[in-house]
């Protein structure tokens, strides 16, 4: 018999319907209850592609003898952390805290307030490795709520304490100019030199941090922050954590050199890698960045499209393995591909005794010739072959649900990545997912967060609006289409209506009175911040569009988290990033009926901060822009330059644009 969860609307929460858990929504009526029968609530979040959320569920919550302890002590609540990112960051945020790794699972235990007094994340189902048997953790938890209840509030306080920091914003102070700089350099003594990226295993690949020291290595000619970035970005096109066969990258590697993912493909850090790789690609003009780059797209239009816009993950597991999906055997390659397999398993470094776990994840840490358009050719052939042989197998589960903002940062690096590579069919799906998201999450003004099958989660974020309108202006950039203007600037006008208090602090989302403190965060998380993004859109459309609003906007947000910044710049990398766009923005209008032959050494000139705008018309802007009315020259393509309110001469001749971008 199916529980409480039967008609919920995310993939998630659809998985634990049929356990012997009494699980609930988040909402009113779960702690409504908890209060009416004096238990804790015990609070579960995860996502549909976690592998330890799957390991819990199978050893705990579908086992009846955990339920009915469950059922008898707890009111039970589960939660999709990409349904509901406000609750997940307030309990992650006390988990941390507790002086535990965040992650999912997670497991918290919560008063009928919402307050948190202790918590988790995965527990077995048997005591191993030290970590606690998940029904002794329950039986623990019922005997101090019982019998000890002093010592719960305690830890309540403790918690309500550290949750403070939340909504405390540090007092505002003056940056120094070269604040992005020093942190763009000082945060390279955590770079792994060796492989690329930060720290040891696990490792993920921050593609805030990898922006920000690509965006000041350019900026500011800083060679060594620059080529942490690219080399990262190689690594990681080499590493496992690449799907070398499907295209996309999983969430995070297992080991420091990148070579084993934990499987799960994500939609949001696939579009923030897409935007980087494409823009590595047209600066260096190097085959490995391009390929990741459209790799991640064909990945997206051959499985991730939900009704023209775009599902959430890919599950780590099949078959009830993790990562079965995507590794292979020699043996496998030998029937495959006969004599030839030699050459595919020393380019993919496939052994007959596996290099994991006795199976192979594809890699090319070892390939030397990444940029050999020869041996590319037999690549790209060799993986077509290992992609058909992959269909025939049995395909992780798909997260099917829409969100607004992963959608966003999708369609604004489709648009991005298309204009600068010269793939006008890539603009045309962003602007065939944008005109989806827009509509099917439209809520008057804004925008609600997500949508399946017909069905909405009635409720918008920061993030929503902030990343739908990233989406649209870069759409406007790509196409001068006007209409995107405009949703650009009012779903910002929107989100400030909305999400803006009294005192022009800016919340992630609605106030339900449910949880214990409405966050003013501006740190980034697997995504940035929606400050961080907010700041940044704010910036990209001053520069854009002239309107002063806009530059005013992304200042309050950077000056309201100014002590922050210059306290602890490695963890706001977003806010240093949207700090660039504010002071180093250049404007660049190409114009006319054929542009690539000004947009190829255009890239490879590029300083850090560069926004680009497409027209086959002289552009239309507000008649006190610099750029307004900018247009090709006699009929011909035309490149204008604009910096610091004015527009320098057009450029007409290719072997010019160089020379136009360094003065």
């Amino acid at each position: 018999m199916s529980n409480r969860l039967a008609d919920a609307i995310s993939p998630y929460l659809l998985q634990h319907r049929d356990n012997p858990v009494d699980w609930r929504e988040w909402g009113e009526e779960a702690f409504a209850e908890a209060t009416a029968r004096d238990v804790p609530v015990l609070l579960s979040v995860g996502y549909a592609a976690c592998h330890w959320c799957h390991v819990m569920a199978h050893e705990s919550f579908e086992d009846p003898e955990v339920a009915a302890r469950m059922n008898r002590d707890f009111v039970n609540v589960k939660v999709d952390r990409e349904e509901r990112p406000d609750v997940d960051q307030v309990y992650q945020h006390a988990l941390a805290a507790l002086g535990q790794h965040g992650g999912w699972p997670l497991t918290m235990f919560l008063t009928h307030a919402g307050e948190p007094f202790w918590g988790g994340t995965y527990f077995p189902r048997e005591e191993r490795h030290g970590m606690a048997a998940f029904p002794r953790v329950l039986e623990t938890v019922a005997r101090l709520w019982a019998e000890e209840r002093d010592q719960i509030l305690s830890n309540r306080d403790a918690l309500a304490g550290a949750l403070d920091r939340l909504v405390q914003v540090a007092e505002p102070r003056e940056l120094p100019d070269d604040l992005a700089d020093r942190a763009a350099v000082g945060l390279l003594r955590a770079f792994d030199r060796d492989n690329g990226g930060v720290g040891d295993a696990p490792k993920f690949p921050q593609p805030t941090l990898l922006e920000l020291w690509w965006r000041r290595g350019l900026e500011r000619d800083l060679a060594e922050p620059r080529d942490a970035a690219l080399f990262t970005l190689e690594r990681m096109a080499c590493g496992g954590i690449h799907d070398h066969v499907g295209g996309g990258f999983a969430r995070y590697a297992t080991d420091a050199e990148w070579r084993v993912p934990h499987f799960e493909k994500m939609l949001y850090d696939n579009a923030l890698l897409l935007e980087l790789y494409a823009e590595a690609a047209a600066r260096t003009g190097r085959e490995v960045f391009r390929r990741a780059a459209a790799g991640i797209v064909d990945w997206l239009e051959r499985e991730m499209i939900v009704d023209r816009a775009f599902a959430a993950s890919l599950d780590a597991d099949s078959e009830g393995e993790e990562g079965r999906f995507y590794v292979w055997s020699r043996e496998a390659l030998d029937r495959l591909f006969g004599a030839g397999a030699d050459a595919v398993a020393r380019t993919f470094d496939v052994r007959a005794e596996g290099n994991w776990e006795g199976t192979n994840v594809l890699n090319r840490l070892h390939d030397d010739a990444l940029d050999d358009p020869a041996h590319e050719a037999r690549v790209a052939d060799w993986c077509a072959r290992l992609l058909e042989a992959r269909r025939e197998r049995v395909r992780p589960a798909r997260d099917d649900k829409v969100l607004a903002d992963w959608n966003g940062m999708t369609i604004a690096a489709l648009a991005r990545a298309g204009q600068w590579l010269e793939r006008p069919d890539w603009v045309r799906r962003a602007a065939d997912a944008f005109d989806a998201v827009a509509a099917e999450l439209a809520d008057g003004d804004g925008l609600v967060h997500a949508w399946r099958d017909g069905r909405r989660l009635e409720l918008g974020f920061l993030d929503d609006h902030v990343h739908m309108a990233r989406a649209a202006l870069a759409l406007y950039l790509a196409t001068a289409a006007p209409a995107y203007r405009g949703r650009a600037e009012g779903w910002l006008a929107a989100a400030a209506r909305r999400f803006q208090d009294d005192e022009g602090c800016w919340r992630p989302g609605p106030d339900e009175g449910l949880l214990p403190v409405r966050s003013r965060w501006a740190q980034d998380g697997p995504i940035p911040s929606p400050l961080g993004a907010l700041a940044t859109v704010s910036a990209q459309l001053y520069h854009v569009t002239g309107e002063t609003a806009h530059a005013r906007r992304a200042q309050d947000v950077v000056d309201r988290y100014a002590g922050e910044l210059a306290a602890a710049p490695a963890a706001y990398g977003s806010l240093m990033t949207a700090l660039g766009w504010l002071r180093d923005t250049t404007f660049l209008v190409f114009a006319g009926p054929d542009t690539a032959p000004l947009k190829t050494p255009a890239a490879r000139a590029l300083p850090g901060y560069a926004l680009a705008a497409e027209t086959a018309d002289p552009l239309d802007l507000a008649a006190d822009h610099p750029a307004h009315g900018k247009g090709p020259i006699a009929g011909a393509a035309a490149l204008w330059v604009c910096r610091a309110g004015t527009c320098r001469p057009p450029v007409t001749a290719a072997g010019d644009v160089a020379g136009a971008l360094a003065g």
